[in-house]
């Protein structure tokens, strides 16, 4: 998520502040009693970690020059293998049976993968199955100002969904256990890479936190089943609202109460799919995307966006943010296509900045801990901060029923969609699952191309469809497009050896994290759930 250099909190670049985030990255645990994990590692392909610039061998990709004080950014060509180690660090997938015991999937498995560019990467994903309800859950989550809101919101959201989605009875059950000290069934089912992790220190609090939820959940619901839109919805809401009043109370933990702050003052967009059955429901709060690839009948693809971007480019937001303030605030709350001049989405968890009160602000920084009050920046208010607050992490959701023509789900954050269109994404991703490459005729655009590059840019055609299984993992195959593709559509690998061996320094200056989620579906048992309701 780029954002500006204002929110870029020096305590996240400090020593002190690098130590904090190591520190919980490396403590990795699993959700007390409320979930079970599945996990593989890639063989052969943990060994180099997903970096924006790996050192390979003993070079360093940059140059400092100091009789000149300057820096010079020296590309390395990388070698296929050293490539592929590249992009398939962080790559996973997960095959969902047919028949759980309760009910036949309509979700194949799925692929996802992520590449870094930021250190450390600030974006999030997770899966899961629900294992009290119904239904699988993916997500992906796109961090700024640093890691630490995409790491709580993607321990913490789905089981916010799970309860939601629980009847009162089931919820009932879950806290007499809890309160008798018995065995409690796991919530969810996590499916999980092993790099990603879960934080430590702050579990019992997380599970404080859900715990009261579910119990005012037990007060207030009734016997009826819980829809889904207003669950989802809800779950949202209730994780934002905690992550702030967390960060209101200190805790005697000073490493816990210095990471509930940064979790509250980082942000935090997120896309979130719940398919349960033929139902898919898309909850997004900010400008990561849920895309479905349709295949048409003559065996092309179409592309059908489920989510709306909540930024400047979509007008119904901007007039939604504009009719929650005065007038008067009309030419400020929006400016230079950022809510207050300074943040891009305009919804999104965490970022109390745009959300407390000056005075709670205050209060917060004042009672924290001494490395909060080094850093200027969350001293700072935004200009023209009148009456908060400015943010929301409350989601739009869709929802779809699914047809046996929706082959696939894509679900992947901004870096993705700011480099490749939703209908070339589709496109790689079909012809990636189907192994039937579509041939278009050729186009240059407004480029002279002499008999010699077109036969090259033909040979490159043929070593794309030749290669295209190189990948397993269709996630990693939109990747390797999105990041090594030159102005043709092919995939270049001086161009891919190039923008993977660009340091820390500058790999934030070409791109964003990527990170994607590729949920395939089962035509079969979509075509078979209309079949017995036409018959019935």
């Amino acid at each position: 998520m780029l954002v500006p250099m204002q929110l870029m909190y020096p305590a996240l670049r400090n020593r002190e502040a690098r130590r904090v985030c190591a520190t919980v990255c490396h403590h990795c645990s699993l959700q007390n009693c409320l979930s079970t994990q599945t996990g593989r590692h890639t063989s052969g392909r943990s060994l180099l970690k997903a970096s924006p610039s790996p050192f390979l061998g003993s070079c360093n990709p940059v140059i400092h020059l100091r009789n000149y004080r300057t820096t010079v950014a020296q590309f390395y060509s990388l070698t296929p293998p050293q490539v592929n180690s590249i992009l398939k660090a962080n790559e996973y997938s997960f095959k969902v049976p047919e028949f759980d015991g309760k009910n036949v999937s309509p979700v194949l498995g799925f692929d996802t993968n992520q590449l870094p560019s930021n250190s450390p990467v600030e974006d999030r994903r997770c899966a899961a199955t629900c294992l009290q309800s119904r239904g699988m859950l993916l997500g992906v989550i796109d961090g700024h100002a640093g890691c630490a809101c995409a790491q709580g919101v993607s321990e913490r959201l789905f089981y916010y969904i799970a309860v939601s989605l629980l009847h009162r009875e089931t919820l009932s059950e879950i806290e007499n256990a809890v309160d008798n000290g018995r065995v409690v069934l796991p919530l969810l089912q996590w499916h999980k890479h092993p790099n990603d992790y879960f934080s430590k220190e702050a579990s019992k609090m997380y599970f404080d936190s859900l715990r009261t939820y579910w119990q005012e959940l037990i007060d207030l619901h009734t016997e009826e089943t819980p829809d889904a839109v207003e669950a989802l919805i809800n779950s949202f809401k209730r994780l934002d609202s905690d992550i702030s009043l967390e960060a209101q109370v200190p805790s005697d933990n000073s490493f816990l109460n210095y990471w509930q702050l940064q979790v509250a003052f980082s942000g935090a967009t997120a896309c979130v799919a719940h398919i349960d059955g033929v139902d898919l429901y898309i909850a997004n709060t900010g400008d990561s995307r849920a895309v479905l690839g349709v295949q048409e009948e003559d065996g092309s693809w179409s592309a059908l966006t489920l989510s709306n971007d909540h930024n400047a480019q979509n007008e119904s937001e901007v007039e939604r943010v504009k009719s929650e303030h005065p007038k008067s605030e009309a030419k400020t709350v929006v400016k230079q296509d950022r809510l207050l001049g300074l943040l891009m989405p305009f919804r999104a968890f965490g970022d109390v900045k745009f959300k407390w009160s000056i005075e709670l602000q205050k209060r917060v920084l004042e009672s924290g801990p001494e490395l909060l009050h080094e850093n200027e920046c969350t001293k700072f208010i935004p200009p023209n901060y009148h009456t908060p607050p400015y943010l929301t992490a409350q989601p739009e959701v869709t929802h779809h029923k699914l047809r046996p023509q929706d082959k696939f789900l894509v679900l992947a954050t901004d870096g993705l969609w700011e480099i490749l269109h939703r209908q070339e994404v589709v496109r790689i991703v079909g012809e990636h699952l189907t192994g039937v490459h579509l041939q278009q005729p050729i186009t240059v655009g407004g480029y002279k191309v002499t008999l010699g590059q077109m036969h090259e840019l033909l040979m490159e055609r043929r070593a794309r469809v030749s290669s295209a299984f190189e990948d397993q993992n269709s996630a990693t195959h939109l990747i390797r497009h999105a990041v090594g593709h030159n102005e043709f559509g092919a995939i270049d690998h001086q161009r891919l050896s190039k923008m993977l061996s660009l340091p820390e320094d500058l790999a934030r200056m070409y791109r964003d994290d990527i990170t994607v989620t590729v949920a395939q579906f089962n035509s079969h048992v979509i075509n078979t759930h209309y079949k017995h309701n036409s018959e019935s």
